[in-house]
């Protein structure tokens, strides 16, 4: 994924609306109308979000007669979800391996303290 691409996903991403638009769309398609209906904006503002949504990639829209359903796109998704992997392998590798010191750590203070207590009998 493009670095202008990924910036506009997580922006696309980062509004509570738009993440329950995608929330919404994941269980079908739906009109603008209809993806309006549990929010407290106007269909215009719904609009203005799903533009979001598109230049992101995130959705997409057909059009059948009279019924312009929005569709949910899933590669921009599968994109962030692989960019995010490659961060969270890292974390875990790290925090692994500062798990694995603690062990060690506290196995050998543990083993200081049974030295101390032995000296004092």
């Amino acid at each position: 994924m493009a670095p202008d691409a990924l910036s506009a996903t997580f922006a696309a991403l980062a509004d509570p609306t738009r993440r329950a638009i995608l929330a919404r769309l994941a269980t079908g398609e739906a009109s603008v109308k209809e993806l309006a209906g549990p929010f407290q904006i106007t269909a215009p503002a719904v609009t203005k979000h799903l533009k979001v949504l598109e230049h992101a990639g995130l959705i997409s829209r057909s059009r059948h007669a009279q019924w312009r359903p929005c569709k949910l796109e899933a590669k921009p998704l599968r994109e962030v979800a692989d960019w995010i992997s490659q961060y969270r392998e890292f974390w875990e590798g790290k925090l692994d391996r500062l798990a694995d010191y603690l062990t060690t750590l506290q196995a050998a203070q543990a083993a200081a303290g049974k030295g101390q207590k032995d000296d004092h009998h």
